[in-house]
């Protein structure tokens, strides 16, 4: 890469980059920064977590300090030249700033490079321009605006993905049907296991895991198909099962809490409650 011209913020060319010497090694890299990223082309696999991609078409995706990705070059002199560009944002130049906290509440940060952003021209156009906003004020000689007006530009290339992830989940309908589909087997299976009281609830990581899909992109997912997340299915499904036992049985609502893998019987009341508007022993008195 090219010596940056900032020391906190560095916007990088894909085709500028000069090629390493051909290995086949895998590089791991843990990186201090966060990372936003469109490529095309690019002449290695990406491995994020235990998910692999494969750039060969154009996608986004983004990275916070502290993850871990891996690389693996693939040796084809066939293949068309890598493009697109990558920025690069030093959690110091953040610091004092809304966007030093705001930034953390984009999920997309947590998202597996399996679950990246396609773009449509349209939506790569807009972005595009943003970074050369950002190209060309970084570039300049930095005065007391410059962080201002940097910070800004990447503001709204966040807010732009957050609209264009939303779009993803909608128009990639099938699939994400199908998630929501796997998630409810998932849950039904589980709680129909009468080892409730020994497992417990299922976390939302456990659902997630089950799924092999990160748990943010998961929720993420949720919240656009049916207005929930995760978690919240997770209540429904366990309030489906507790109503099938009030109903269809004479055991106490402590043993319907314990046997439904709660430690307080009150925890359970509560939950059922918020969910219907009912006590336990009322949903069960409507039965009578």
């Amino acid at each position: 890469m090219p010596k940056p011209e900032h020391p906190l913020i560095s916007l990088v060319d894909y085709a500028e980059l000069v090629a390493a010497k051909k290995h086949s090694e895998v590089n791991t890299i843990v990186a201090d920064y966060y990372s936003i990223s469109v490529k095309r082309d690019l002449r290695e696999k990406m491995r994020y977590g235990q998910q692999s991609y494969d750039f060969d078409d154009g996608v986004m995706y983004f990275m916070a300090p502290g993850q871990v990705l891996q690389t693996t070059p693939v040796v084809d002199d066939m293949q068309p030249k890598p493009s697109g560009w990558i920025l690069l944002i030093h959690p110091d130049f953040l610091w004092n700033t809304p966007l030093a906290a705001a930034i953390k509440r984009h999920e997309f940060f947590n998202y597996s490079v399996n679950e990246a952003l396609f773009l449509s021209e349209k939506e790569e156009l807009v972005l595009h321009n943003l970074i050369q906003n950002i190209r060309q004020e970084y570039q300049a000689n930095i005065d007391r605006f410059s962080q201002s007006i940097i910070i800004s530009q990447i503001e709204t290339l966040l807010n732009y993905s957050e609209r264009f992830y939303q779009r993803q989940f909608i128009t990639r309908k099938i699939a994400n049907h199908q998630v929501l589909d796997r998630v409810d087997k998932l849950l039904t299976d589980y709680f129909a296991n009468d080892t409730l009281s020994q497992k417990g609830l299922p976390s939302v990581q456990y659902v997630a895991d089950a799924l092999n899909i990160s748990a943010s992109y998961l929720s993420g997912l949720l919240k656009v198909l049916t207005g929930q997340s995760t978690q919240q299915h997770i209540h429904d499904k366990l309030i489906e099962k507790a109503k099938e036992k009030l109903s269809t049985t004479d055991l106490s609502v402590s043993e319907i809490a314990y046997g439904l893998g709660f430690e307080h019987p009150q925890s359970f009341s509560k939950l059922f409650k918020t969910k219907t508007s009912l006590s336990p022993l009322e949903f069960r008195a409507s039965f009578a």
